[in-house]
């Protein structure tokens, strides 16, 4: 648990490594071209002996102004997911103990903030109990991106299952269904100091959270944005998951800049070893990560 401004802010492991081959990830990349910067990715974020990318799959929880926040709920148990056999019917995998860890009953999140309904930002929306997919955080409000929900729920009125590994129907559906989420748009303050900023691209909706740190500080939890440092190197490298390569690329640049500028510290969704990073540098002489 670490303090950030007003919020105590505690980071909740559902997933790591979580490995990938990197011409996977970020199609027509080769990380050779990364070689100067692999004193600052390797080991943790890159292994250029196998050619692969690691990635962290966790939670972020903030306690600010009352409220308690559980910001992207990961990939969860129980979940149907043939595509992917380390995400396929996972069970016994400890997230609701460090979850406790952390000092955080189920009964205590007040909010769920998805910012995108990936299947690996969705996932402990819900839990199986006797047979039924239930919402994992009863007493919580699931915050949703209006126009990210709008455009999964039109998905899955015309091709029922097809999309996203079939998370609709056992991590978003049933919150819906009992009354639990609230769409929200593009300036929404959660509490004061907590706002949804527009983070589209990755996804068509994707939305983060802008913590006023105050004395003119920010932290930007900014889900997938940024799946990897590697992309504060290379801001335009888009995911093969991107939505819109073009805005993503537009946007992490956009990010990276203020970043730069400000001091501003990102929050992804995705990094290992560190909560966060700063960014340094700048168009000129190239952007690098720092890590916080």
């Amino acid at each position: 648990m670490f303090k950030l401004g007003p919020a105590t802010v505690s980071k909740i492991v559902d997933f790591d490594p979580f490995v990938l081959p990197f011409d996977f990830l970020l199609p027509g990349r080769d990380p050779a071209e990364l070689a100067g910067q692999s004193a600052v990715l390797s080991p943790d974020h890159v292994d250029f002996k196998t050619g692969s990318i690691l990635l962290s799959l966790h939670s972020f929880v903030l306690r600010i102004g009352g409220l308690t926040v559980l910001i992207d709920t990961c990939v969860g148990e129980h979940k149907p997911r043939a595509r992917r056999q380390d995400w396929d019917q996972r069970h016994d995998t400890g997230y609701l103990t460090r979850l406790a860890a952390a000092g955080f009953a189920p009964e205590d999140i007040d909010i769920v903030m998805c910012t995108h309904l990936h299947a690996d930002h969705v996932g402990w929306n819900t839990r199986l109990e006797n047979g039924r997919w239930t919402p994992t955080f009863p007493n919580a409000r699931y915050v949703m991106g209006r126009s990210e929900l709008d455009h999964w729920r039109d998905l899955e009125s015309r091709e029922p299952g097809k999309h996203n590994h079939g998370c609709y129907a056992d991590s978003v559906l049933p919150v819906v269904e009992a009354g639990l989420v609230e769409e929200v748009d593009d300036g929404f303050e959660l509490t004061s100091g907590l706002e949804i900023i527009p983070l589209h691209g990755h996804s068509p909706g994707q939305i983060g959270l802008d913590l006023n740190c105050g004395d003119g500080g920010h932290a930007l939890f900014c889900g997938d944005a940024f799946h990897s440092p590697v992309q504060i190197f290379r801001p335009h490298w888009s995911s093969a998951f991107c939505h819109d390569a073009v805005q993503a690329g537009e946007l992490r640049h956009q990010l990276a800049e203020r970043c730069a500028g400000d001091g501003a510290l990102l929050m992804p969704a995705h990094l290992r070893g560190s909560s966060g990073m700063r960014v340094e540098g700048n168009d000129v002489s190239g952007f690098r990560p720092v890590f916080v």
